[in-house]
């Protein structure tokens, strides 16, 4: 395992990732995770999310009554990939869960500090 301040002081770039976050509508999330299978992906992670955004929540119907809906049922997909490939990821997510609609969806992209995963 490398010295744990290495990374972090390292000039070196060609091996550094980002953390996309991809908050989508629940019937896209296996679209999406089909289209970055085969895209050099290094490690993901699928949650099960509730929030809203632009569209702030909505009125439904249940048993005859209306009622608000504060939060909107989302699947959080994270990616990590390497930096040469974040943006080709990127737009293949978005050419994948984009509905047209509001609320489709938002990728939100984080530098990682260490190049690399550290495993134990």
């Amino acid at each position: 395992m490398p010295a744990l301040d290495s990374p972090r002081n390292s000039s070196n770039n060609h091996n550094r990732m980002k953390q996309l976050t991809i908050v989508v509508k629940p019937f896209c999330a296996e679209a999406v995770l089909r289209a970055i299978q085969d895209m050099e992906v290094i490690a993901c992670v699928v949650r099960e999310a509730k929030g809203y955004s632009r569209q702030k929540g909505y009125l439904d119907r249940y048993v005859e009554t209306e009622y608000s809906a504060a939060f909107l049922p989302k699947v959080e997909i994270s990616v990590w990939v390497s930096d040469q490939r974040v943006d080709e990821v990127a737009e293949r997510i978005v050419r994948t869960a984009r509905t047209g609609r509001i609320g489709d969806g938002k990728i939100f992209a984080l530098h990682m500090t260490w190049p690399d995963a550290l495993e134990f």
